[in-house]
């Protein structure tokens, strides 16, 4: 073990390497394996200040100044040099953690074995170097009342699988010497399982020769953080407050110091990333680390799912190490994983930095792939580039925290979606919502939630959680199928604060409430939202129900409807299209939509276009 990095000598990790004795255990200094550990940690930290360095001004330094094929020649090899920071700041971390947890398991044990020793010692019973333990004679004996013989207890490790012997010694000191033997045997036994799964850990934690990190190689350090997880569990993992409210995980990373902090980021990065209440420039460098762990855990993989998420995930880190363009806020990724659909979280901007925050929840058929990462993402993008216009800090935010519904025939119909998924994303959306609150430097910040087609009934689920969204001065709807609540007075924060766009040729913003037979017989017949709205209209013309209660855009619903573009046509040139559904975000497009989302985001709510309900 001591080749993987710890001390040697007779009071370091060699002390465990052969056969285990008590008074081994009791000698391990395990103060060695700490400076160790401190030692892998300031090569950590230096290497992630190296990778910091390299990404935030040499490569921009190069791009700023140097132009041409050896410009971008160099900053690939400087990028490469930044990926090989990254993987020492990630195996190095591991490693830290790892001698401090075996420290932490071993001192247990010793604990454990100085107890029985000191207890042995002041009944004034030995200890045999075999861990048995002799006693003194003591008590009376039934017929010549002398003191009852000692003996020698021999410990066992395990003494609940041992079975009952059926005899009783008669002298009282026998069974206090047995517990002592078994307490000195546990501890040796649990200290060798401890030193035998250690030791397997570190020779893993290797790295290949040669100054290149390939795919292969983050494949082989998402194994090692998975089995430093599992062997350090006791050590770090319960001391996450997952059940505690956002402020109060913000105040328990505040407490926690600088070696626990990076200890929880090299060891827990997927859970320090995703956990609402920690800093978002926190989050940032943890889900950074996760998203390299997340891309070598998801490579080789040939089934389609690992595939597609794989693809997402490229495009996100490209997008991550791109050089931002003139007025375009800096990306922050707050949420990354494979779970499910897949998830991701990315701001654009500082959402603890700025004064205004608005938050946009995606729908139907969302998922974790490349069309996600180039098209939902760049809606943020945008909304942010056109809010920052207006004065104030903004940062805006695309949030994939929950599995969207998913149509099976691809844009599809909203048969699939029932309330389910909505009411399990509306406690997260509400949660992470609930974070942005407690760690923004602002003591009143403004912010929005923005839900577009099915998202908007995940944000009208929020609302519904106990105390609604947190934080949350206006929501938003575009495109919206319904909410789930037949009022804007229903949404918790005054029918003033509720807006909608809803384009004309938005077939989804019409689609009639899904219980007349109408929609169910289009349903079976042509399948998809477009069938519906034609025989729906024939059904129910002019009424105001929509596919989850009364329509946002309706006067008897009481928002506020803002101006938005037509879009196009269902029935055009090119036949049938539904792209009307999704102009919403896009300045080329709908700027109207976007400038008046923007005065939301901002605060300016009184100078938006607004136009008629339906």
């Amino acid at each position: 073990m001591s080749g993987a990095g710890g001390p040697s000598g007779p009071g370091g990790l060699s002390a465990l390497s052969s056969t285990l004795t008590w008074a081994k255990l009791r000698e391990v200094r395990c103060a060695e394996l700490e400076e160790a550990a401190d030692g892998w940690g300031r090569a950590s930290n230096r290497a992630d200040a190296a990778r910091d360095r390299i990404d935030t001004q040499l490569v921009d330094d190069l791009r700023r100044t140097q132009k041409g094929e050896a410009a971008r020649a160099a900053v690939r090899r400087v990028r490469r040099l930044s990926m090989n920071f990254q993987y020492i700041y990630t195996e190095c971390g591991l490693l830290r953690t790892t001698l401090n947890s075996l420290a932490h398991e071993v001192k247990a044990q010793q604990r454990v074995l100085q107890g029985a020793l000191d207890e042995a010692a002041a009944l004034k019973f030995t200890v045999h170097p075999d861990g048995s333990v002799t006693y003194p004679a003591a008590g009376e004996g039934l017929v010549d009342g002398k003191p009852l013989a000692g003996g020698r207890a021999s410990g066992v490790p395990n003494p609940g699988l041992a079975g009952p012997s059926g005899l009783v010694a008669p002298n009282p000191n026998a069974a206090k010497a047995q517990d002592i033997a078994d307490r000195v045997a546990r501890a040796v036994r649990t200290a060798a399982d401890v030193d035998w799964r250690y030791a397997k850990i570190l020779r893993a934690l290797r790295a290949e020769d040669g100054l290149g990190v390939p795919a292969a190689t983050w494949t082989d350090a998402a194994g090692d953080a998975a089995a430093v997880r599992q062997a350090v569990s006791g050590y770090l993992k319960q001391g996450i407050p997952h059940d505690a409210s956002p402020a109060e995980r913000k105040a328990w990373w505040e407490e926690l110091t600088d070696e626990q902090r990076e200890e929880y980021l090299a060891v827990y990065p997927d859970l320090i990333g995703n956990l609402d209440g920690i800093p978002a420039l926190v989050r940032d460098a943890a889900n950074r680390d996760n998203l390299q762990l997340l891309m070598g855990k998801l490579e080789g993989r040939g089934d389609e799912d690992s595939v597609t998420k794989l693809a997402a995930l490229r495009e996100i880190d490209r997008q991550l190490q791109a050089v931002r363009g003139p007025g375009e806020p800096p990306m922050y990724l707050l949420g990354i994983g494979d779970q499910g659909n897949g998830r991701a979280i990315v701001s654009y901007g500082n959402p603890d930095a700025s004064r205004n925050v608005a938050a946009y929840v995606p729908g139907l058929n969302t998922s974790l792939d490349e069309e996600f990462a180039r098209g939902d993402l760049g809606r943020a993008r945008d909304l942010a580039i056109a809010s920052n216009r207006h004065g104030d800090s903004t940062a805006a935010i695309t949030w994939l925290g929950y599995d969207a519904p998913q149509s099976p025939d691809g844009w599809g119909t909203f048969a699939v979606a029932g309330g389910g998924k909505a009411e399990g994303g509306g406690r997260s959306f509400s949660g992470f919502m609930g974070g942005l609150e407690a760690t923004n430097e602002y003591e009143d910040p403004h912010m929005t939630a923005i839900g577009h087609s099915y998202g908007s009934r995940t944000v009208g689920a929020a609302t519904q959680q106990d105390g609604g969204i947190p934080g949350v001065d206006d929501i938003v709807f575009v495109g919206s199928p319904g909410v789930g609540v037949d009022s804007a007075d229903e949404l918790g924060v005054g029918r003033e604060h509720v807006f909608v766009g809803a384009a004309s040729n938005d077939i989804v913003t019409k689609l009639p409430a899904k219980e007349q037979f109408a929609i169910g017989a289009a349903e079976m017949l042509f399948g998809g939202p477009a069938a519906a709205y034609v025989f729906g209209d024939l059904a129910d013309p002019g009424g105001d129900d929509v596919w989850f209660g009364r329509d946002p855009a309706s006067e008897s619903f009481g928002a506020r409807r803002f101006e938005v573009g037509d879009g196009p046509p269902l029935v055009g040139s090119g036949g049938l299209s539904v792209d009307a559904h999704s102009g919403y975000f896009d300045p080329a497009v709908d700027m109207a939509s976007v400038e008046n989302m923007a005065l939301i985001a901002t605060g300016h709510s009184h100078k938006i276009k607004t136009e008629d309900p339906r």
